[in-house]
């Protein structure tokens, strides 16, 4: 077959669609918003009549992908870290009522290049009790998709399949295999299987529970996991994923050291157990949080030293990279060129002429008269409004109108919140429909900007109904406004959100304005 130049996200999208996969449902999240998007955009996937879906938030998405593995059919769900936050319930049962044929892929982001936090998926995966996969380059994670629904389909379980930020958004050749056809239209040979009732929960849980052996054995046996003997036995080395690449660049000829390579979970405990009898002590790499680590000094804790983030050898924050697996093995570091003095760093700021920024100079200039008067913020393009002194909190999808609706119940006045129409149709709904059930005294904001902006122009699943929406939450619609954000606007917009600050009750105003990086697509057309 032919060889292309892939990022990882787009080797995976092929992967699926060579693969016979039928459905991808996702949510778009840095790093993993490409997968999707190229799948939407291969005319191969078109040919092939898959389907290729952005849902409301990462739970609808999981559970569509369910609906397709009830099918018979092959499935895949992308979404970045924080979104297994979202999709925890059908992710946690999905892995007993036993699914077949679901990848759950799920990209971290250590170093937070554009997330709230650095948490690691494979605890998810742990949890769940299910298998993993976490390739080390891009053939690997093409490869993996045809082995992970192998894996799915051989054991009854869904897959989670993990991938960091520097992996998915770096180039390689990918050699590709002859595509598989996608699987006929089946329905579970355990017809009770999908239905949680506390009999059947209790009964496949235990089937989950007694599976564990054949996933352990699965990883000893999939020829990822490699055993690489080393002649120094002074120290063993487990790298995961793409921390084998790092510790190899400071290799080029090859590591003295015995390694451990593991692209596959559960961990391969014979492999672990031969470098713990055959080294003097352990320096665990992985790109993320200390999952490994806990678990060699878990299961092999028999007094040989085993190092890594915990002890931080390597700090426990930020990406892993070649200069830290470097200093690690007490080797010298060899530094990049010196960033030239004419460098300098730059804020992200919303884009000229972007329509938040005309909404946040009006609550603004609304806000300068209160001084106990707060703004919760939101995820999305208008978190850069922080820079502008415009909100003062931003944690995760959707919290902004929960957010201000608590501190309101505390005295806070006014208590602002500040959402985007995506973020509103992923998570800002039964956030006001709480406001609206309590009675609270906000006032929301919802910036329609007439698409997702910060992930690269998706659908916004509540567009060109957020009016019909808010109001069948029960906002009174008197107290439902909307606005074009322009300069020549302002006075006016001042007014309306002082109208509504005075009004002791739930309001929402809606600046509506097509963001201008959308409407350059279209016009360019």
């Amino acid at each position: 077959m032919s060889k292309s130049l892939l990022l990882g996200d787009e080797a995976i999208a092929q992967g699926f669609i060579d693969a016979g996969g039928s459905a991808i449902n996702s949510y778009p999240g840095t790093p993993s918003t490409q997968i999707t998007e190229y799948v939407m955009k291969s005319k191969e996937a078109k040919e092939k009549g898959i389907i290729a879906n952005w849902c409301a938030n990462e739970k609808t998405a999981l559970e569509a992908s369910i609906g397709v593995a009830y099918s018979g059919k092959r499935a895949m769900t992308c979404m970045k870290h924080v979104g297994m936050n979202v999709c925890g319930d059908p992710f946690m049962n999905s892995s007993i009522i036993g699914t077949k044929g679901v990848l759950v892929v799920v990209a971290d982001d250590p170093s937070m290049f554009s997330s709230q936090d650095e948490q690691d998926s494979r605890y998810y995966g742990h949890w769940a009790m299910i298998p993993m996969l976490e390739p080390s380059n891009q053939q690997e994670a093409y490869d993996m998709v045809f082995a992970g629904y192998e894996l799915s389909e051989k054991l009854g379980t869904p897959v989670l399949y993990r991938i960091p930020t520097r992996l998915a958004h770096s180039r390689a050749g990918v050699e590709r295999r002859a595509a598989l056809p996608q699987n006929e239209l089946s329905f579970p040979n355990d017809p009770s299987s999908f239905v949680l009732l506390p009999a059947n929960a209790k009964r496949l849980y235990r089937q989950l529970i007694d599976k564990q052996p054949m996933f352990e054995k699965a990883s000893m046996e999939c020829g990822f996991n490699k055993y690489i003997d080393g002649t120094d036995k002074s120290r063993g080395i487990i790298t995961t994923g793409i921390a084998y690449n790092y510790l190899m660049e400071n290799f080029p000829q090859g590591c003295p050291f015995p390694v451990v390579k593991i692209t596959q979970y559960p961990l391969p405990t014979e492999m672990l157990q031969r470098l713990y009898n055959e080294v003097d002590e352990i320096l665990v790499l992985e790109d993320g949080q200390p999952y490994v680590e806990e678990r060699v000094k878990g299961i092999l804790g028999n007094g040989k030293p085993v190092h890594g983030r915990l002890d931080e050898v390597i700090r426990r924050d930020g990406e892993m990279n070649a200069e830290k697996v470097a200093k690690a093995l007490g080797m010298p570091v060899v530094s990049g060129p010196a960033v030239p003095e004419v460098v300098t760093n730059r804020p992200p700021a919303l884009c000229k002429g972007c329509p938040h920024h005309d909404s946040y100079e009006a609550i603004i200039e609304v806000m300068k008269k209160y001084e106990k008067g707060r703004v919760f913020g939101d995820i999305g393009c208008y978190t850069l409004g922080f820079n502008m002194g415009a909100i003062n909190t931003t944690v995760c999808m959707g919290a902004s109108i929960t957010m201000a609706k608590g501190a309101s119940e505390m005295g806070i006045f006014p208590a602002m919140a500040v959402i985007g129409d995506g973020t509103f149709g992923h998570s800002g709904m039964t956030g006001l429909l709480d406001c609206v059930n309590e009675k609270a005294n906000v006032v929301v904001f919802i910036l329609d900007n007439n698409i997702t902006g910060m992930t690269g122009g998706q659908p916004s699943s509540a567009n060109q109904k957020i009016e019909r929406i808010v109001e069948a939450l029960g906002v009174d619609p008197a107290h439902i406004r909307s606005i074009e954000p322009l300069p020549k606007n302002h006075a006016e917009f001042v007014k309306m959100i002082e109208e509504e600050v005075a009004y002791n009750g739930v309001s929402v105003i809606i600046p509506r304005r097509t963001c201008l990086v959308e409407l350059k697509k279209h016009l360019n057309k």
